[in-house]
């Protein structure tokens, strides 16, 4: 997918997808992890989508990891244009 996550990492990340009772906490985690390791990329767009989709879990669940990552200036939300690696 343009400007997506690969397959490849989501699947080595998570190799499960996660259950729907999981916290924003696990999203978050893992997130985090992609984007210190490089997985994620600076400036890669992170679709919350995508992410939601993937890992089986609620939007809010994306958008509250999304908000903590943020905050750590681990990533930067825009609105009408997306989310991003920093």
């Amino acid at each position: 997918m343009k400007n997506g996550i690969p397959n490849e990492v989501l699947k080595e990340i998570f190799p499960k997808k996660l259950r729907r009772f999981q916290s924003s906490e696990e999203v978050y985690r893992q997130l985090k992890e992609m984007i210190v390791s490089g997985k994620l990329k600076k400036g890669q767009k992170i679709m919350q989508e995508e992410i939601a989709h993937a890992f089986n879990v609620s939007k809010a669940a994306v958008t509250k990891a999304y908000s903590r990552l943020e905050k750590e200036g681990l990533m930067m939300i825009k609105r009408r244009a997306g989310s991003f690696v920093l």
